[in-house]
C-alpha cells in the first residue's frame, strides 16, 4: 500500500490542493493583500497559494503526528536578507497558518486537541489516496 510517504512531497501537494479545492474550502479575502511573513519581499506570486499551503499544511500533521501554529509558523519561516549584515531567521505568518488549520478543521481533516493538531482518518485516507494516484499504482491490485 502507498502511503504519503512513499511519494515526492511536491507531487502530493499539488495533487491534495487539486483535490482540497475541489471540496470548496474558500480562500481568505485578505490574501490578496498580505506577504507571507516578515522574511518574504513580496506577497506569494502563486494563484493558489492558499490550497497548497493548506496541503502542505495536511502533509506536515501527516509525517509529524502532532503540530502547533508555532511550530509551523518556524517551518514556514525563512532567511530576512538585511542589506550588509547578517540575514536572521524569521518566522512566517501566524494567520495564515491558524486560519489554514481553521479551515481544515471545519472540513473534519484535521482536529484539535488539548495541545496542538492532529491529522483525522478522513485526512490520513485524503492524503493516502493521492499518494496513490500520484504513484501510479493501479485502483483495482489482482
Amino acid at each position: 500500500m502507498v502511503t504519503a510517504y512513499d511519494v515526492t512531497a511536491n507531487k502530493l501537494i499539488e495533487k491534495t490542493a487539486d483535490e482540497l479545492k475541489k471540496m470548496g474550502i474558500a480562500s481568505p479575502e485578505y490574501l490578496k493583500f498580505v506577504k507571507s511573513g516578515a522574511h518574504a519581499v513580496r506577497k506569494p506570486q502563486q494563484t493558489d497559494f492558499w490550497y497548497l499551503r493548506l496541503a502542505s499544511l495536511l502533509r506536515q500533521a501527516y509525517t509529524k503526528g502532532k503540530v502547533g501554529v508555532n511550530s509551523l509558523r518556524t517551518h514556514y519561516g525563512g532567511r530576512q536578507k538585511r542589506g550588509r549584515q547578517r540575514e536572521h531567521h524569521r518566522d512566517a505568518a501566524g494567520s495564515i497558518i491558524r486560519r489554514g488549520l481553521q479551515a481544515l478543521e471545519k472540513h473534519d481533516l484535521i482536529k484539535k486537541e488539548k495541545v496542538g493538531r492532529t491529522l483525522t482518518p478522513k485526512g490520513r485516507a485524503l492524503l493516502d489516496k493521492v499518494a496513490k494516484e500520484v504513484s501510479g499504482e493501479p485502483k483495482h491490485a489482482a
